[in-house]
């Protein structure tokens, strides 16, 4: 998806000449977290953020702190999850884009980029979502698509949501078809089911057979 469509220029880059107090006051007018920073010839050199900026004095060169800007950026040729994936490595809500030739182009904002993944069928399509966890070296996307597609269902969309002691937990966008059967799949497959967003009806089974133990047993 080409996202250079959103590319704003709603605040102009500050200039390494300006002085802190001019930053200071765009920050006091504005939402966002950093303000790119251009040298004298109009070269982006990183932005600023706002919590360091009001750590400077006022009467300052931007110059004289330029040391404290962070380079993050990305190109006009980028995807929205190369996009977001930047922002949130940098805590930011704004990400200046430049060209092949490093002239600066403009920046995209966090909500539009956002909106952009909200809209893509992971969120958008009707369907159900489905958390399962297997060893990092023991699962493979092909196996998750195939067990899925065994089961009539269409996989919306997958991505490794968490990594940790040597497991991965993957959440899946499941549609055209009810989590159970394909639930209890993923389970012969040993895969540890961590949540589904539909009534799991092996664990209702299990549930009913305690409840019935316990009757039993209390009797």
């Amino acid at each position: 998806m080409n996202i250079s469509q959103y590319i704003i220029n709603d605040i102009k880059p500050l200039s390494t000449s300006d002085k802190i107090s001019d930053m200071q006051l765009l920050f006091n007018q504005l939402t966002y977290t950093h303000i790119p920073v251009l040298n004298k010839e109009n070269t982006y050199i990183g932005c600023l953020s706002e919590t360091d900026v009001y750590c400077f004095e006022g009467e300052k060169k931007i110059a004289d702190h330029s040391y404290a800007a962070e380079g993050f950026f990305v190109r006009d040729d980028a995807n929205w999850l190369d996009a977001l994936e930047v922002f949130a490595q940098n805590s930011t809500n704004i990400m200046p884009v430049l060209d092949a030739n490093n002239r600066y182009l403009g920046y995209y904002e966090l909500n539009d980029i956002i909106t952009l993944f909200h809209q893509t069928p992971f969120f958008a399509e009707d369907g159900g979502t489905l958390v399962v966890e297997k060893g990092i070296d023991d699962f493979s996307f092909s196996e998750i698509s195939q067990i899925v597609e065994s089961n009539n269902g269409k996989l919306l969309g997958a991505f490794i949501s968490k990594m940790e002691n040597e497991l991965a937990q993957l959440t899946l966008k499941i549609g055209n078809s009810s989590l159970n059967d394909i639930i209890q799949t993923f389970r012969r497959y040993d895969y540890s089911i961590i949540s589904g967003h539909e009534d799991d009806s092996y664990i209702e089974s299990l549930k009913e057979r305690s409840d019935y133990l316990n009757k039993y047993l209390n009797m």
